[in-house]
């Protein structure tokens, strides 16, 4: 007790006595270790310790469960800390001596067996009956075998504080000190990304103590990758939920404006797709007699006027640009802008582009009003009704846009979502609403497939309401916390703009993917397919999403008739 107060509540991880077995099938084994185990936290909230450390020995675990779910509602200050095997012992059996196995008398079946040994199962079962609680999170003691990559990718997407490298899983080096295995070192790298902690355990096989294996440790630390623009600007927001933005509903902020003006890509692609309309439109013969006229749709504080004016100079093409926008507050910053440094090229419009009665009509028309889903933040609606001032043959940048969806799981955005029920509203409202969010700590379970697509100008005054079911094939066990979307954009031709991780613009940070949660999670198997159904519904006054699953199971349909959510026209 020479510790003080503050070093016990910040420094200090409690553990858990490792001899008791709450599951055990002897009475007074069970009994006494439930009593140990409620004296040990009791006297750990004593302490003001921020977490215990406890170990997952096996699937049977249902007592254990029990006693951490009873236990966290008395001390809710306290986190726990499960300690899981990477790999079960079981798990390096001889696949022959394995097979010998299931034919001995009344064995358990195969799958049975395999999810007796599979210690991500121990831990899914553990956090399911615990009721996912939000102060339950995961240690991962790394063992001498590693899993393959596709298992650690699950892993990954698990809420992970700290991983324990115990030291007989280090080799010595040349110089006799104790390192990694190249596969080990990789394995930590990749966790490191989430800000665990490393934990250090058993005796050390270094006669300088434990402290050699701290600086590798260190060291490795210091050997990770740079991080790279979309990383950097992202830093603080990974996980974080956030409400789409509604910028026909709300006049956006000049902060905003400014965040996403600093984006060293998007418009860079903009620029160019302005540069190859004007070539496409004005040939070389009448560059010098032609005008062109550009009309700057939801033009913001000018980023896209100043893109539009950059390559009209490169083309060496004369141009003339309407900038339109309704957000009173920002029309000042553009009418300044037209003051004193664009002139008479430009002509501020203070209006809803959907309203406006344009002079005349353009032969380009620029605008930026995709959101993260693509079509989330009203650009079908907005177009279309600014198209009727379009020339017939006008150009809209962009033309084309998709939306993309792809199942994940991601049991801490779940429990960020579940904790932020309103006592207010439905219980479900928060499960019926999509959030923009940093990806992070999730696993994405099969490649995104493209959902809805709209072409502009829409001559033909086709609908923007959409339905479709799109099936994914799942590799492996699994649980489906909802589905993650992305959005790609054809602006002119060869100029595209895409958040789809595959295809992702280098060093673009101007959209986040958006985050479709199932109220709740559902066991997916190996093998098994995932099929969801996404509707994208518009009436007079509103726009929403309605989306729920039929394989492996048939959920409820989320916010029917956009009970819970709507996007306001």
């Amino acid at each position: 007790m020479t510790l003080s107060s503050k070093d016990w509540s910040s420094l200090i991880v409690g553990k858990i006595s490792p001899w008791l077995q709450l599951d055990s099938d002897v009475l007074d084994i069970r009994k006494n270790s439930e009593l140990a185990l409620t004296r040990e936290l009791e006297w750990s909230s004593h302490l003001s310790l921020p977490a215990v450390l406890m170990c997952l020995k096996s699937h049977k675990c249902y007592n254990l469960a029990r006693a951490v779910l009873e236990h966290s509602m008395a001390l809710t200050s306290l986190q726990y800390w499960i300690k899981v095997p990477l790999m079960s012992p079981h798990s390096c059996i001889d696949a022959d001596t394995v097979e010998s196995e299931e034919v001995i008398g009344d064995t358990p079946t195969k799958p049975a067996k395999e999810q007796s040994r599979d210690t991500w199962h121990w831990w899914n079962t553990f956090r399911t009956l615990s009721n996912r609680l939000k102060c339950v999170s995961l240690c991962l003691e790394v063992t001498e075998d590693l899993p393959s990559d596709a298992e650690v990718d699950r892993w990954y997407g698990e809420p992970i504080k700290s991983v324990m490298l115990p030291t007989s899983i280090f080799i010595c080096n040349r110089k006799g000190y104790p390192v990694l295995s190249a596969a080990h070192q990789k394995f930590l790298f990749k966790f490191f990304k989430l800000g665990i902690q490393v934990i250090l355990s058993g005796a050390p096989l270094h006669d300088r103590g434990m402290l050699v294996y701290q600086q590798y440790i260190d060291h490795l630390y210091r050997q990770q990758e740079p991080s790279d623009i979309v990383t950097q600007f992202s830093k603080g927001y990974e996980d974080y939920l956030q409400c789409p933005l509604q910028p026909l509903m709300d006049n956006l902020e000049s902060q905003t404006y400014e965040t996403f003006e600093k984006d060293p890509i998007k418009y860079v692609k903009y620029e160019e797709a302005v540069y190859h309309a004007l070539l496409d439109r004005v040939p070389e013969s009448e560059k010098s007699s032609t005008t062109t006229v550009v009309m700057v749709v939801g033009a913001g504080r000018g980023p896209l006027v100043r893109a539009s004016l950059r390559a009209a100079k490169k083309a060496n093409r004369k141009i003339k640009v309407f900038a339109v926008e309704k957000n009173p507050n920002a029309v000042i910053t553009l009418e300044n802008m037209q003051c004193y440094e664009w002139g008479d090229q430009v002509t501020v419009v203070s209006c809803d582009m959907r309203e406006w009665t344009a002079p005349e009509k353009a032969d380009i028309l620029v605008s930026e009003l995709l959101g993260s889903f693509g079509d989330n933040e009203l650009s079908p609606e907005c177009l279309d009704g600014a198209q009727k001032y379009l020339k017939d043959d006008g150009i809209s940048i962009p033309c084309s846009y998709t939306s993309w969806l792809a199942p994940m799981q991601c049991p801490k955005l779940h429990s960020e979502v579940r904790a932020t029920r309103d006592k207010d509203k439905h219980p479900d409202t928060c499960f019926e609403m999509p959030y923009v969010v940093r990806l992070h700590n999730c696993h994405i379970l099969s490649e995104p497939v493209p959902v809805f697509t709209f072409t502009h100008p829409n001559r033909g005054d086709v609908s923007n309401e959409r339905y479709g079911s799109y099936s994914f094939e799942i590799s492996m066990n699994t649980v489906l916390h909802g589905f993650a979307g992305y959005f790609d954009t054809v602006l002119y031709k060869e100029s595209v703009l895409s958040i789809v991780p595959k295809t992702h613009s280098p060093g673009m940070f101007s959209w986040f993917p958006i985050y479709f949660p199932l109220k709740t999670p559902v066991q997916v198997t190996a093998g098994s397919r995932v099929t969801v159904h996404m509707w994208r519904r518009v009436s007079s006054k509103n726009v929403w999403y309605e989306w729920t699953i039929s394989e492996p199971h048939p959920l409820n349909i989320h916010n029917a008739k956009g009970r819970s959510y709507t996007i306001g026209l």
